[in-house]
């Protein structure tokens, strides 16, 4: 009778916050802590050798993690590969010839499946590579809810209308977050995981030649590498101070009309968002703090768990 009355009121509360508290009520921190002790370990080293190899993998991983979480849920599907049969989301407008990091979660997928067989999802290694990429280039740590399982599908179509794109004013940046449950506070945080990697010159070229909320002296560098009608993947530092550290520099650039995306700059462009764009440049605890919540909320984002999906063996097909 206890346990009903508890579920019962944890459904009513869930219903009250949102969605996205129903897939945290499935989710547990400690989920493989009998099936797989070391696990953290292993994706810590493995992220480890791959970010001092690459420091840009970090960020590179975290983009994953968003893409995958954005489509259908956080369930691995942005790691399927096309095949005859079979349409992944690789190819999708938000990922083709930038989503990478791939190799990353396939070495730590076969070093997990040889400590731990069929026990992890590619999925939770996503999540928990997300999470090492970002402390490693100096960023803030937060406990992973695990347990999510694998998809047995993808969708190339809604990784094409449901990833927000770099020329998003800012009230489509809102909606479509608002669309994963995510509020505004927590969409201005996860922006700031701009503060490290790079962007291809396609993404910003409208941005540097077009845009007039930006600062003319830093145009004029992107323009540099970014010609107006050739080079689409030359890349640059989506955060020109410390593009390998994480930190509220790219808030600090906002403020100074530094953001390299459109949709970055839209965050602080006599918006709704312009108060706390100012906060985070100047409170770097703050933004830390927020950040770290938002990934938890973010990564609780419609998982498959129980017997939905499978443990993939090898993170780029379906068993």
């Amino acid at each position: 009778m206890a346990s009903l009355t508890r579920n019962v009121l944890l459904t009513f509360l869930c219903v009250l916050l949102g969605f996205a508290c129903f897939s945290n009520a499935q989710l547990s921190a400690n989920f493989y802590g009998t099936s797989c002790r070391n696990l953290q370990t292993i994706v810590s080293s493995a992220m480890r050798q791959a970010v001092n190899r690459e420091p840009r993998l970090g960020a590179s991983i975290l983009r994953l993690f968003f893409h995958d979480c954005f489509v259908n849920g956080c369930d691995a599907s942005i790691l399927l590969d096309d095949t005859a049969t079979f349409t992944g989301e690789k190819n999708a407008n938000p990922n083709r010839n930038s989503a990478r990091g791939f190799e990353v979660i396939d070495t730590i997928k076969t070093q997990v499946e040889a400590a731990c067989p069929n026990a992890v999802s590619c999925a939770d290694i996503l999540a928990l590579a997300a999470r090492e990429g970002v402390v490693l280039l100096g960023g803030p740590s937060w406990a992973v809810p695990l347990g999510r399982r694998d998809a047995r599908t993808a969708s190339q179509s809604a990784a094409n209308t449901q990833i927000p794109a770099p020329t998003s004013s800012l009230s489509t940046l809102l909606s479509m977050f608002s669309a994963k449950g995510l509020n505004a506070r927590d969409m201005t945080a996860l922006s700031g995981g701009h503060t490290i990697g790079q962007a291809r010159c396609t993404t910003f070229r409208t941005r540097i030649y077009n845009d007039t909320n930006i600062d003319a002296q830093f145009a004029a560098t992107r323009r540099a590498t970014c010609p107006s009608s050739s080079g689409d993947a030359n890349l640059a530092p989506l955060d020109i101070q410390t593009p390998n550290r994480f930190d509220n520099d790219y808030y600090q650039n906002l403020v100074a009309r530094r953001g390299l995306l459109h949709s970055d700059q839209e965050l602080f462009n006599g918006g709704s968002q312009d108060a706390l764009v100012r906060s985070y440049s100047t409170n770097d605890a703050a933004f830390r703090s927020d950040f770290a919540a938002a990934m938890v909320r973010m990564g609780n984002i419609s998982p498959l768990t129980g017997t939905n999906g499978e443990i993939r063996r090898n993170c780029r097909a379906i068993n």
